[in-house]
């Protein structure tokens, strides 16, 4: 199984004022090994940055000038991301935008988001974490994954980030196949990121009243019900 975790930066919130993507970050999952592979690109969006985007990521006009539009990166990326699952974040947000660089183009195309099959992780914490914070940082400290080294947001850093939380949500794997070396990219190009060992999963046993409280709870249920499943199958195994 081919997976590819992205994620986006960009101008703005909102691609229907007219906001752009200035960087893409995706590194590539098979049969939940990270393979090395990896894509990234900044992209000069040709307009102003909301000062609140610029707060977040830390990617100047001044730095992106000279990069590719997103026309001429266009074709590469659909190329890394072919056949692979997506692996995504909020993934409405990210395909949104991608759907609306393409349409810029004018090419008549099927918007991007059709011609991928997707997985989003926060819809996915969602389910296992309802009525808790499911955003990267939260699930960072939930699953104990070291993300020190983001004091900016950064595309290629989030994903690999990604990557580590995904694998923890849907199975704990821990040993990625090779040592992480996705990094972050300031503005100046200096490339830094830390990678630490998890711990070993904690093993919490209930103690004697809290096992009280549980009986009792169970006992209640029963008197209200009629029956209580749980403690038909203690009296079955009894």
């Amino acid at each position: 199984m081919r997976q590819i975790v992205l994620d986006t930066e960009t101008t703005g919130l909102e691609p229907e004022h007219g906001h752009r993507i200035i960087e893409i970050g995706a590194v590539e999952m098979v049969d939940r090994r990270l393979t090395g592979r990896d894509y990234h690109v900044y992209i000069n969006p040709e307009r102003d940055i909301e000062d609140g985007a610029l707060e977040v990521h830390g990617l100047t006009e001044e730095f992106l000038s000279d990069k590719p539009r997103f026309a001429e990166i266009a074709d590469e990326l659909r190329a890394f991301v072919e056949g692979a699952e997506l692996v995504i974040h909020n993934a409405p947000f990210d395909l949104g935008f991608l759907d609306y660089e393409f349409r810029l183009m004018g090419h008549g195309s099927p918007e991007f988001s059709a011609t991928v099959e997707v997985l989003d992780t926060l819809e996915l914490a969602r389910d296992l974490h309802p009525g808790q914070r499911n955003n990267l940082d939260a699930l960072c400290r939930r699953y104990e994954i070291d993300n020190s080294s983001r004091t900016l947001h950064g595309a290629l850093l989030d994903a690999g980030i990604l990557a580590e939380v995904y694998l923890a949500m849907t199975g704990g794997q821990t040993d990625l196949g090779l040592t992480l070396e996705n990094h972050a990219q300031d503005v100046a190009g200096t490339e830094h990121f830390a990678r630490t060992e998890r711990a070993a999963l904690k093993v919490l046993r209930a103690s004697e009243e809290e096992i009280a409280q549980h009986r009792q709870r169970l006992r209640a249920i029963e008197e209200q019900a009629g029956e209580c499943l749980w403690l038909e199958q203690e009296k079955s195994t009894a």
